[in-house]
């Protein structure tokens, strides 16, 4: 059966529609909360999901450039998708054994941990398809909205889990409903559904990506077991070559602080809220679904501007923006509004804290999408998914030093608010290099007359 280009690009948003959920319901709304639940103290479950988030995280750095050089010599990136995939699936089911009454939290950090690696080696493998999606005026759109298509997936499990799953203090969902399916609300099975949940929606959504997604044929690939042999070499000649494509070594570099500080906003949103403002996991839920409709409305649009204006301009916004709505978190707090005192009660902190995770959402749905547009462009065409290896690297290489400098200044200062300013420091060095970086991308002279050079 012929597969169209439309059918392919359609095929590859799945891909972003099918795994978001890790992103929306296991890593920042439902089961981060839910760990702090289980911990009864907010800073310490802060701490231990950062030191966990950070190893998963030094895993994925040490092997992606790797893995991506393999996948470029092989011409084969499908059967990395297949592993990863399991991976994915496997570590997310794990999560339903987070009893309350029977908690591990070194088994289930390492179940996190084993999805979250799946994840984002799929990802990187799915983000170095991109450029033969379409024409280069074409990337930013098609980037903007896959990820806006994406944050809909987010956004169907959020809502569905809130309304018919995730029990609050009451034992009862947002609907005032016992979870479905008979599930015990005594043994928080609602929340811990979760995982298979994530686990289900992936496994089935995945389906038309590897229905209709295809890989083209490349000249000169080389069995897998050839590949592997050789990809060291390669990859080492590569990390040479960085000193002479200033601009990209820039981005690297710039994405790498700037990544890792939004990647902190994310991971640890639901626990700070729950810790700061003592709100239930329906509540973060709710701040949530804030959350992942500004994100997928302004990663559509950010889309447009990208394929109009470029993605350096949309970077540079959105990373001055997010360092404005970190500060402005810390300055939220049951006591406390931007300097301003309230009444015990006061909704006024929630309604501040649920507009400024909208803002989150619109800055950070857009930096995403732009950002593996800009990935695109500074890269070596022959070269794409060692390239995304790369930026996998600098996206975890230093990935612990959000969820660590957040673990550690939390417990130095026994305050949530304080344990976040780290992430201000991490946006303005983004900031800072994004001034090196070129908007129209590296693709020098010699890489267009020798895409293998």
């Amino acid at each position: 059966m012929a597969i169209s280009a439309r059918q392919r690009i359609w095929g590859w948003y799945f891909f972003d529609f099918a795994s978001q959920p890790y992103n929306t319901l296991l890593l920042t709304f439902i089961f981060a909360p839910y760990v702090k639940d289980l911990l009864a103290d907010g800073s310490a479950a802060q701490a231990a999901w950062g030191y966990g988030i950070g190893a998963a995280g030094l895993a994925i750095a040490l092997l992606a450039p790797f893995l991506g050089a393999v996948a470029d010599r092989s011409g084969r990136r499908m059967p990395f998708i297949w592993l990863f995939s399991g991976m994915y699936v496997a570590g997310a089911w794990a999560l339903w054994w987070a009893r309350p009454d029977d908690f591990s939290l070194g088994l289930i950090l390492l179940a996190f941990g084993i999805g979250l690696v799946g994840m984002e080696f799929a990802t990187t493998f799915t983000n170095a398809m991109l450029p033969d999606l379409g024409p280069r005026e074409a990337i930013g759109r098609i980037s903007g909205t896959g990820w806006a298509f994406g944050y809909v997936g987010g956004l169907i499990t959020l809502v569905a889990m809130l309304l018919f799953l995730a029990e609050g203090a009451d034992g009862r969902t947002l609907l005032g409903l016992a979870p479905a399916f008979g599930l015990d609300a005594a043994a928080r099975e609602g929340t811990r559904a979760v995982g298979p949940l994530t686990a289900l929606w992936y496994a089935v959504f995945m389906i038309p990506f590897f229905w209709w997604v295809r890989e083209p044929r490349r000249p000169g690939a080389l069995p897998i077991r050839t590949a592997l042999a050789g990809a060291w070499p390669e990859l080492r000649a590569t990390l040479l070559r960085l000193p002479r494509t200033p601009s990209l070594s820039a981005y690297l570099a710039a994405s790498m602080f700037y990544r890792d500080a939004l990647n902190g906003i994310y991971v640890f949103g639901g626990i700070y809220a729950a810790g700061v403002l003592g709100w239930s996991v329906v509540n973060v839920g709710t701040f949530g679904i804030l959350a992942v409709i500004f994100g997928a409305v302004f990663a559509w649009l950010g889309g447009r501007a990208d394929s109009r204006f470029g993605p350096k301009p949309v970077i540079v916004a959105c990373v001055a923006a997010l360092a404005l709505i970190t500060w402005g978190l810390t300055e939220v707090g049951r006591g406390q509004v931007f300097g301003l005192a309230v009444a015990a009660g006061s909704a006024l902190p929630d309604v501040a804290f649920y507009a400024l995770g909208a803002l989150v959402g619109a800055a950070g749905g857009a930096l995403q999408s732009a950002s593996r547009t800009m990935m695109v462009r500074q890269a070596n065409p022959a070269r794409m998914t060692e390239a995304f290896g790369l930026y996998a690297l600098t996206g975890k290489a230093t990935s612990f030093i959000a969820p660590l400098s957040i673990g550690i200044a939390t417990d130095l200062s026994g305050s949530q608010q304080a344990g976040i300013l780290p992430l201000i420091v991490l946006f303005a060095l983004g900031l800072g290099l994004m001034a090196f970086v070129r908007g129209a991308g590296e693709r020098s002279e010699r890489w267009l007359a020798d895409p293998a050079a």
